[in-house]
């Protein structure tokens, strides 16, 4: 379908294009090539973290975390249901236990007044998601996690420069994983990255990410050859996603600020639907979103569904979230439910993502909240704040 406002929109900001045949030129198409180490090094300085190693996806970088996790049979490790899949496939391919969280009702965040509870001398690592590019409250987890001697893993996603108390999220946590996915606020296609900032884990995570080799170590002149002396796996990208990341790393600042621009307009918009008490709108703190997703939570899922076939009527493309993980069939058999999560399963059936990518006019905006306004609020019937 030609939608008149899709969901998402890939896009070239800037010298993409450029750099990926600069890369080809250069005769260095697979991984960690000169592009590739540029965004390494980058995102290292701008996180503020010991190490950046750019994976193939997230996914591949949060399989990374739970190696260096050394997380096994009979180990548990906490994190929201209201996620994707690989949070927990990265755990559960290591033979481990999921444990599934409520979520907070205002940030759809991790609760982390739950998660003393559902602690277990089994618990091995906290995943803390953050969820719309909305941070989780880190200085609790932070302190929960040290005085039970627990590691922390941010699948920080969605939340590429999205800040918690001035400090960039997945910089918190011993290892954090970033995506570079097409629908992410930073894209590269495909893509993500791991982020290290507990020392014990930099040499290692080199060599998991190289098929378990020391190759690394070789081409720095720190051996003089290489060999086989870990677990791992291919987790690097080639070049030419490196190159295109750079190019839009190089204008990070810009997307980030135009896709805000699309957020704030999305919520000022909105608000007369919220206060008339038809949705409820993101909860963020000011300063610290990337404006990486809007959504809005209807009273019900038979609602829900009947607007977004609404909207889809008129040519917009907006959709629904996560299937909690607790419910779906994978995770009935490898994980568990710590209690009832009762938000999770609320907000699931409720939840509707709207239209959100760089380059976003203020009229596409302009159309999707019109089309709201007349589900909601048709002429003559009132019940939207006067609007």
């Amino acid at each position: 379908m030609n939608f008149k406002v899709p969901f998402n929109r890939p896009f070239i900001a800037g010298r993409e294009l450029h750099y990926i045949t600069q890369a080809v030129r250069q005769g260095h198409l697979s991984g960690d090539g000169y592009y590739s180490k540029r965004c390494q090094q980058w995102l290292a300085e701008n996180f503020g973290v010991r190490q950046a190693l750019l994976t193939h996806s997230c996914t591949a970088a949060l399989e990374m975390a739970a190696l260096l996790c050394e997380v096994g049979p009979g180990d548990e490790v906490i994190m929201p249901s209201f996620t994707f899949s690989s949070t927990a496939t990265a755990f559960v391919l290591r033979g481990a236990t999921p444990v599934f969280v409520d979520i907070r009702p205002d940030t759809l965040n991790l609760d982390e007044k739950l998660l003393e509870q559902a602690l277990t001398p089994r618990t091995k690592v906290i995943v803390p998601v953050h969820y719309a590019g909305v941070p989780c409250e880190m200085d609790v987890i932070m302190d929960l996690a040290s005085r039970h001697d627990v590691l922390v893993v941010e699948d920080a996603a969605q939340a590429f420069f999205s800040t918690y108390k001035g400090k960039k999220l997945g910089s918190f946590g011993q290892l954090g994983c970033l995506s570079f996915h097409e629908t992410k606020n930073i894209i590269s296609g495909e893509g993500g990255a791991l982020l290290l900032n507990d020392p014990r884990f930099v040499g290692r995570a080199e060599i998991i990410r190289e098929k378990g080799t020391n190759r690394s170590q070789f081409f720095r002149g720190q051996v003089d050859k290489y060999t086989w002396v870990d677990v791992g796996s291919s987790y690097l990208p080639s070049e030419l996603i490196g190159a295109f990341l750079w190019g839009q790393i190089e204008e990070a600042e810009r997307i980030i600020a135009d896709r805000r621009r699309s957020f704030d307009a999305y919520l000022e918009a909105l608000r007369p639907l919220q206060d008339a008490g038809h949705v409820q709108l993101p909860n963020i703190p000011d300063g610290v979103s990337n404006g990486h997703l809007f959504y809005i939570v209807t009273d019900s899922l038979q609602t829900r569904e009947a607007l977004s076939a609404y909207l889809l009527g008129y040519g917009i493309s907006a959709i629904f979230h996560y299937v909690p993980l607790h419910s779906s069939p994978a995770g009935t058999r490898y994980g568990r439910a710590a209690g009832e999560l009762p938000v999770t399963v609320a907000t699931a059936d409720r939840l509707l993502r709207l239209p959100l990518f760089f380059g976003m006019r203020e009229e596409d905006v302009a159309y999707v909240t019109g089309r709201l306004f007349d589900f909601y609020c048709p002429k003559g019937k009132g019940g939207c704040g006067g609007v």
